[in-house]
């Protein structure tokens, strides 16, 4: 079956009556151009004029005029808790680190090198499976411009995370 093509979406609230959802992981919701494959088994072809982060119940909008609403997938996270959570708040922020932020717990892609300095701060990790929905900035739609700290790259960074 030829991919049906879609070159818009809209934002959650912005539309109704999706026709099937596509479960997309948080790095799989950063996207311009890919075929994806709809829970319903549709084939479609996204091609945005730019790379564009996707929020859980945005949609797409096939040419056809179908709507696929888009679902956060399940992924592998760390659940972050302790006595000061704004301040490892602060530590994750300052590692440019995605970041679900809730009321008792902060929610992180597991990343062993920040589980090991979240714990040297005090705080408690716990491996969890459940949709990412990280802040987008403050900006509204978008991303946190992070990066890997997992020092498998060979690149040196070009800026410092001392604390201050």
């Amino acid at each position: 079956m030829t991919p049906i093509l879609c070159q818009d979406i809209r934002r959650n609230g912005d539309w109704s009556d999706a026709a099937d959802s596509v479960a997309l992981t948080y790095d799989g919701r950063f996207l311009r151009r890919k075929v994806l494959t709809s829970r319903g088994g549709l084939p479609f072809l996204v091609d945005l004029a730019q790379t564009t982060s996707l929020d859980h119940g945005d949609a797409f909008v096939l040419a056809d005029g179908q709507m696929v609403h888009v679902v956060a997938a399940d992924e592998d996270l760390l659940e972050v808790t302790g006595p000061d959570l704004p301040r490892i708040a602060w530590h994750i922020g300052n590692r440019h680190t995605p970041c679900q932020i809730e009321a008792d717990r902060l929610v992180i892609q597991r990343d062993h090198v920040i589980a090991k300095m979240l714990a040297q701060i005090g705080a408690a990790t716990r491996e969890i499976t459940a949709p990412f929905r990280p802040e987008g900035g403050a900006y509204g739609h978008g991303r946190t411009h992070g990066h890997d700290h997992s020092h498998s790259h060979h690149a040196s960074h070009d800026h410092d995370h001392a604390d201050a």
